[in-house]
């Protein structure tokens, strides 16, 4: 991924940087080898928004409590986000279940980052959307925390695969591809449970008489229409690469970063090769 400097308002590779109204990510899972900051960090670096959601599972907890593992690009992406909250962006947390030990923080503000349990975001267009992680609505979770922490066991030994399939396509100049999106999206079992999940989180808002909810958990991002209720997930960054963002019309998009990207280095290849 080559940059070059950047000047006023251009990103690292040249291009001007893009201005949202409001971003959403989650499920960075900081912290981990599974962690795709490469690609965060270049995102970061390409991008500014009015308000920063960080919707969950932004440090992995669980992970650091049996290993710490804790590299520099780590560091890189929690300067890139307090250093937007100085500036003036709003950033609000809204803390997951790999990272609950923040929410014992609920109300709290710490650099300027507000932390929450939930959040109500008003978009332009005057929808209510709700903002949470979602994890209060996994029945496995809920129900069987043990077996949760048996699933992140074997879900961690798959992202330690997806590194190295990875890094053997780095060098052989192939574009990211995420060997654990495709192996759960092949799972019946696992297509069930998000189709479940999507419902429920859904019926939530409907109860709770808002247009719309955002939230991450499953590592999957998705738009979804129930009934009157608009369904939004924002992904993550350790399989998909994925943030949602607000237009200034209120318009919401998911932007596939890893898709991008390889899109920006094709065009970079092409124009070298044309010179």
């Amino acid at each position: 991924m080559r940059q070059s400097k950047a000047g006023p308002g251009l990103s690292p590779s040249g291009s001007p940087r893009r201005r949202y109204r409001t971003i959403w990510i989650s499920d960075v899972h900081l912290g981990t080898r599974g962690c795709n900051a490469r690609l965060l960090i270049d995102f970061l670096d390409h991008v500014d928004s009015d308000t920063l959601y960080l919707v969950g599972d932004i440090i992995d907890g669980w992970r650091m409590k049996k290993r710490f593992y804790w590299p520099e690009p780590h560091n890189a992406i929690l300067r890139r986000v307090m250093k937007r909250a100085k500036r003036g962006t709003r950033v609000v947390y809204v803390p997951g279940n790999h990272d609950e030990m923040f929410r014992q923080f609920t109300g709290m503000s710490f650099g300027g980052v507000e932390i929450r349990r939930r959040a109500i975001h008003v978009a332009a267009d005057g929808r209510r959307l709700l903002v949470l992680h979602g994890d209060e609505f996994d029945a496995v979770m809920l129900a069987h925390r043990w077996l949760a922490f048996l699933g992140d066991t074997a879900y961690t030994l798959l992202l330690k695969l997806n590194v190295i399939v990875n890094g053997v396509r780095r060098k052989l100049g192939l574009p990211y591809w995420s060997l654990s999106k495709h192996a759960k999206h092949k799972v019946k079992n696992a297509v069930e449970f998000i189709s479940r999940f999507e419902e429920t989180v859904a019926r939530e808002a409907a109860r709770l008489g808002v247009d719309g909810v955002v939230c991450g958990h499953i590592h999957t991002a998705e738009t979804r229409r129930f009934g009157d209720v608009l369904y939004y997930n924002d992904g993550d960054w350790v399989e998909g690469c994925t943030a949602l963002v607000e237009h200034r019309d209120g318009r919401m998009e998911i932007l596939h970063w890893a898709e991008e990207v390889a899109a920006r280095e094709h065009a970079s290849a092409a124009a070298r090769a044309a010179a």
